[in-house]
């Protein structure tokens, strides 16, 4: 007695096994009716993708955010010189661009968030400083620069007298703003 094997099937164009939304893989497509042999396990799966490589960089992250707080403290006082107040908002902008700039580029050293918040810190008074150095350029009419390099502790004495415990709150808040953009951008 010999079996013989049934004749091939022309390939079906119809649902698969009666499942109306199963695609039918094109003909000669491994696994398709028709071919040869069976897919192997696995052959045409993509390979695996490797992890991102954990970004901690310290010295790159350290940089960055010197680097933007030097900046985001000119932008501030500018700002504050352009508007002869301070404003809240932008102050909390100083605190996270600081620690967003840390934590890309740096990565995730937990000791970049701290230092970008106490940057923040440094950034938001020299701003404040800078701002009331203008402020006081425009009334005395005299350059910014004679103002703010050569009579700096006058305007660190106009900056105390002005000070009121919402000028700190602004500190309070850019500082948490650079530890957290920090913490953020790093994940």
């Amino acid at each position: 007695m010999s079996q013989s094997a049934p004749p091939p099937q022309p390939p079906q164009s119809g649902p698969v096994d009666g499942n109306p939304y199963a695609q039918q893989a094109p003909a000669g497509a491994p696994g398709a009716p028709g071919t040869p042999y069976p897919p192997q396990p696995g052959a045409f799966a993509a390979p695996p993708a490797a992890p991102a490589p954990a970004r901690n960089n310290l010295a790159l992250g350290l940089v960055a955010a010197v680097v933007t707080a030097v900046a985001a403290a000119a932008l501030y006082g500018v700002i504050i010189g352009a508007t002869k107040h301070e404003i809240g908002w932008a102050a909390v902008g100083v605190g996270f661009v600081i620690g967003l700039a840390a934590g890309k580029a740096g990565g995730r050293n937990p000791a970049l968030a701290v230092v970008s918040a106490v940057l923040a810190l440094g950034s938001v008074y020299i701003g404040q400083l800078v701002g009331e150095a203008m402020i006081g350029a425009d009334q005395l009419g005299v350059g910014f620069g004679e103002l703010f390099f050569q009579h700096f502790d006058v305007v660190q004495k106009v900056w105390k007298e002005e000070a009121d415990p919402l000028t700190f709150v602004f500190f309070a808040i850019a500082a948490f703003a650079a530890f957290s953009g920090a913490k953020k951008a790093a994940a």
